[in-house]
């Protein structure tokens, strides 16, 4: 029997918080948000009808408060629970507590939940249903001994992985015995601070994989379906940067193979509502007729769903609710394929440093818009908007970024000018990176897989240097900005460098690269501009600046890009690269490196889980010193340089801030 839903109680934040709500605005649904301290001023909590604060910024203390969340919803009356993806989403005493309440609950059974939580036990429920998965160890026995005989039995490389895990938290690649100890130790650690469990599985790790997953839907009279599969294999850190949807190059033939076997997995668990089964396909001879493994099953919705409701036509965000309002599966299995059109890519946009190992970053957006024209088959969910600020409370996803197109080929164009068309400023993102990815050879030739990124590392994460060229464009743009702040003013207020009987000229300088001062001599009048740097001469029309929109001609090329000013930098976005160049005091004073090569600073806010060394231990360069945990992830800090370690206080459970010094490493 069906039950309506009236008014659903979102438990989540950011961009799928933003993305469920405008679902149930359309639905007639009212909305609740719920709130920490860090997302008071959050875009969802402004798009929902009305939102309940649950406490601090920390997610332990807010987000992952069951008690917390319902106490919301009796509080707004509101009769069903979306949980998003992450925080409470896969907890089935969540889903129980719900039930108890008298709440729907936006997802499936907690059995379900709990038949697929523990990697292990859901390998073992896999092949009894006749679903193939990847030779491994899945036993409660987690002695050094034990696991040290089962890897030697599978054979190297074998993958450590947290039984709780997800995310590629609590994953080692193992490719030698010697090393099997120490990544042990660390999968163990992780998944005992990420998910409360230190048990592990190893499983074979397959050299050349590819990531493919196929949405599967259940409903209540235990019928189920898939939509199609996509493709996730472009990963950084075992976290998914890129999907599409179909998976490149795959045959009718595997796709009805592999749409059975997810099928079968769902039936087995008797499911309702969305889940995503994980498959891995050996690509090490192609992917025609490639074996394919069941690697997980994910119990909720998934980061990616966007691709799939772009080639099906289908809200999937409203399948979950009508599922959970116990209607039936709204399409059939023949019905989903007959609609099931074209080729559709998600990117998504991080704050982090792809120059850097992807660290994460955090800061205040600058230029951002995610109600920006994404054009008729473009599309933007975003949680954040420009002036909001990136925590490290949270993960630093800014948004996704999905286009469509009526093959491969024009969905890939399509997403990649939706991206030149995205610009990001106020912190480092991973917008150039994505641009580059799209257009490498192999990627547009669909030959993707998990170690793509290790395998095109020298073109796709080498940093763009400022060139002459960047410094005159960045004296164009603050030219520009000047007169933009001053026009209809008084003109002789107008501070341009202009003298009587003499040429117009002023001098701005920049940090360059290796602590170099650049010196730009910028001269002209209106629009004219030229810029000598060194003694190169740029020349420059200004035709307009628009916002943050900059139009003029450089050495007779019209350019229009994306151009941010303030009096500390100038970001600018031109095409495929962002560059942000300091601008330096007039008195040519910077800041000296007062820490010397030998310093160890912190990279960002995080807690110490380990500290490795002690004050006088003698180290080579590479050796871990420090494992710390910021925003989700663990970091190892290694030693840049042989020496001794000096000025070392850090303990275990120490949170630590940004750019603090971590220790130094002094000369032998």
């Amino acid at each position: 029997m069906s039950k309506r839903i009236k008014k659903l109680l979102i438990a989540n934040r950011g961009e799928i918080a933003c993305r469920i709500i405008s679902t149930c605005e359309r639905l007639g649904i009212k909305t609740v948000a719920v709130y920490s301290d860090a997302d008071a001023q959050a875009l969802h909590v402004e798009m929902a009808d009305e939102a309940v604060h649950i406490g601090p910024p920390s997610a332990s203390e807010s987000y992952l408060r069951a008690e917390k969340i319902l106490a919301a919803a009796k509080l707004t009356g509101a009769d069903a629970v979306h949980p998003g993806y992450g925080f409470l989403s896969e907890n089935p005493d969540f889903a129980e507590a719900c039930a108890a309440e008298g709440i729907i609950f936006v997802g499936p059974s907690a059995d379900s939940m709990r038949a697929m939580a523990l990697k292990g036990a859901a390998k073992k429920l896999m092949t009894d249903a006749g679903v193939p998965v990847v030779p491994g160890y899945h036993g409660k026995d987690q002695s050094i001994d034990t696991l040290q005989s089962e890897a030697d039995k599978i054979g190297y490389p074998v993958l450590i992985k947290a039984v709780a895990g997800g995310g590629g938290k609590g994953m080692r690649k193992v490719f030698k015995a010697s090393d099997l100890p120490a990544a042990v130790e660390a999968a163990a650690r992780e998944g005992k601070n990420s998910f409360g469990n230190p048990e592990l599985l190893i499983e074979k790790y397959i050299q050349k994989p590819r990531h493919i997953e196929l949405q599967v839907f259940g409903d209540n009279d235990g019928h189920a379906v898939h939509l199609m599969e996509r493709d996730c294999s472009l990963q950084r850190r075992h976290q998914k940067v890129v999907e599409e949807a179909p998976a490149p190059g795959m045959s009718t033939e595997m796709r009805r193979a592999m749409g059975e076997a997810a099928v079968k997995a769902a039936e087995a668990i008797n499911y309702q509502g969305a889940g995503t089964v994980e498959f891995i396909v050996d690509v090490e001879n192609g992917l025609e007729n490639a074996p394919f493994y069941f690697m997980e099953m994910n119990t909720r919705l998934q980061v990616e769903h966007p691709v799939t409701e772009m080639i099906t036509g289908q809200d999937l965000v409203e399948w979950q609710i009508r599922i959970a309002e116990g209607q039936p599966l709204p399409l059939s299995q023949d019905e989903i394929e007959v609609l099931s059109d074209g080729h559709a890519i998600e990117v998504r946009l991080y704050a982090e440093d792809p120059y850097n190992d992807f660290m994460p970053s955090i800061g205040t957006l600058g230029m951002f818009d995610p109600f920006a024209d994404a054009g008729p088959t473009g599309r933007i969910d975003a949680g954040v908007r420009a002036g909001d600020t990136v925590s490290i409370h949270y993960d630093p996803m800014i948004a996704k970024l999905i286009a469509w197109g009526e093959d491969r080929e024009q969905a890939i164009d399509a997403i990649t000018a939706l991206v030149r068309e995205t610009p990001v400023t106020g912190l480092v993102t991973n917008r150039d990176f994505l641009l580059r990815a799209l257009q490498e050879p192999d990627f547009r030739s669909g030959d993707v897989h998990t170690g793509f990124i290790e395998n095109h590392g020298e073109s796709l994460l080498t940093a763009k240097k400022a060139e002459a060229e960047d410094y005159a464009v960045a004296a164009f743009a603050i030219a520009a900005n000047r007169r933009g702040q001053t026009h209809g003013s008084d003109p002789w207020a107008i501070h341009d460098g202009f003298r009587l009987n003499l040429s117009a000229s002023e001098l701005l300088w920049f940090d360059g690269s290796d602590d170099e001062l650049v010196t730009v001599t910028l001269s002209g009048s209106d629009q004219a501009l030229c810029a000598n740097i060194g003694g190169t001469e740029v020349h420059a029309e200004v035709i307009s600046l628009t916002g943050n929109v900059l139009t003029l001609v450089v050495d007779g090329k019209r350019e229009r890009l994306f151009a941010e000013v303030s009096p500390s930098h100038v970001t600018l976005v031109r095409g495929d690269t962002t560059l942000t160049l300091a601008r330096h005091a007039r008195d040519g004073g910077g800041d000296d490196d007062a820490d010397g090569p030998g310093t160890i600073l912190s990279p960002m806010p995080g807690k110490i889980l380990d500290v490795k060394v002690k004050n006088g231990d003698t180290v080579t360069k590479g050796a871990a010193l420090i494992v710390m945990e910021a925003m989700k992830m663990e970091q190892t800090i290694a030693a840049p340089r042989d020496g001794v370690v000096a000025n070392l206080s850090l303990r275990e459970g120490d949170q630590i801030t940004g750019g603090a010094v971590m220790l130094t490493i002094e000369d032998q």
